[in-house]
């Protein structure tokens, strides 16, 4: 049986419309058949190494996302008051999602007591090299910070990608520091803080007193969020999935 690594590699992106417009999508086919890459893409909840989909390359402006209430969740540009969204400046790190999770708005988190923002998991990929946009990617979790945005619970996890030149080195938080790359972690932080200021809403915040978690509780987030995940499947609602 092929490791879902090796499966990955036969996952392919179908590009439709251009880049720019409200018409562009990125769709996903397995051995020529379409699937979702929220919920087709399988995760292994108890490793360290997890797939991350890339919606925004580092460096870009664009708010790209995968649209998880449209059929086979594509990737496109976010839409507001019919305009496409753009970040205020670049983001300085690979940001996606990890797949099948999710953050149940109907879930309140027993410690934090927050619901979650109805999403999949976030994660910020701090690699030293941009990867393309809809790319599906093996990272190493090193972190997460609880974000607070609007009153809800949004994880940004912090990873790694597996063939980074820094991956043999840098397995967890501590030896992010011992590398003299910890800024990294503070960025982060501070970026989403501020983000949406420039559109006159309020500070973020986070929870926890604004820790970063190590590890292994960084894994049972995500072990946490599947769960989440699997009971939304179980609810059938197909304007969440394909089915298959």
């Amino acid at each position: 049986m092929l490791s879902a690594s090796l499966r990955r590699l036969a996952v392919t992106r179908e590009v439709i419309g251009e880049l720019g417009t409200a018409e562009f999508r990125i769709f996903y086919k397995e051995n020529g058949q379409k699937i979702s890459a929220w919920h087709d893409i399988k995760l292994d909840p108890a490793s360290q190494t997890v797939p991350m989909l890339c919606e925004i390359p580092k460096m870009t402006t664009p708010k790209m996302e995968l649209a998880t209430k449209l059929e086979l969740n594509p990737i496109m540009q976010d839409v507001k008051k019919g305009k496409l969204r753009n970040y205020h400046g670049p983001l300085y790190w690979n940001y996606g999602m990890i797949p099948q999770t999710f953050e149940d708005p109907e879930f309140k988190h027993p410690k934090l007591q927050l619901l979650g923002d109805g999403d999949p998991v976030d994660v910020v990929e701090i690699g030293t090299k941009p990867l393309e946009m809809g790319e599906i990617r093996d990272v190493v979790l090193l972190g997460a910070l609880g974000m607070i945005d609007e009153g809800e619970l949004d994880w940004k996890l912090i990873a790694l990608a597996v063939d980074d030149p820094l991956a043999a080195r840098v397995k967890s938080l501590a030896d992010l520091e011992r590398e003299g790359l910890g800024c990294h972690v503070s960025g982060i932080r501070e970026w989403f803080r501020w983000y949406k200021t420039p559109d006159g809403k309020p500070l973020n915040a986070f929870a926890l007193d604004e820790k970063v978690l190590g590890v292994a509780e960084t894994m049972e987030v995500v072990q946490e969020t599947h769960e989440q995940w699997k009971q939304l499947r179980q609810k059938g609602h197909n304007k969440f999935w394909t089915g298959k």
